[in-house]
């Protein structure tokens, strides 16, 4: 092995909501403390839908995603994005892509629930799917004002 030990990655799924917010925030708390990077990772592809959304004026789904990802690093650290995080967008699936990029990672933090789903369901898909078959430890961060909220009936 090197002298020099190879830079751990954290890996973030984001997708805007607030639950990955928090988590983006989490994960690079824990980079500080273990020497790591962010790859704050936006996945985005075509909808077999994509001809019905370009008639609405939705034609841009990278560019969409990559608005999504700077405002969630915006929402989560300021104006001043930390040196240890990286924004990251992919093209794909986000449970393949992030399953995946799991292989060559130290950590993969997820929120616990994204955009999509029902709302009886404590994981998202997504969530569930890295829970299920990541090839590294993974980390469910939870939504604080989730958290605190009265149950809804």
């Amino acid at each position: 092995m090197s002298s020099e030990a190879a830079i751990q990655r954290i890996i973030v799924g984001v997708d805007g909501s607030n639950a990955s917010i928090e988590a983006l925030r989490h994960a690079e708390r824990l980079a500080v403390e273990h020497g790591a990077v962010v790859e704050a990772t936006a996945c985005w592809e075509y909808s077999n839908l994509y001809d019905a959304y370009a008639a609405l004026g939705i034609d841009r789904p990278k560019d969409e995603a990559r608005q999504v990802l700077a405002e969630a690093i915006t929402k989560a650290f300021g104006p001043v994005t930390p040196e240890n995080v990286n924004p990251v967008l992919v093209r794909g699936d986000a449970r393949s892509l992030l399953i995946e990029s799991s292989k060559s990672a130290a950590m993969l933090v997820l929120g616990n629930r994204g955009h999509g789903g029902f709302m009886g369901l404590r994981l998202g898909s997504v969530t569930a799917a890295c829970v299920a078959h990541a090839h590294c430890p993974v980390l469910v961060v939870h939504n604080k004002d989730e958290m605190l909220a009265p149950s809804q009936a």
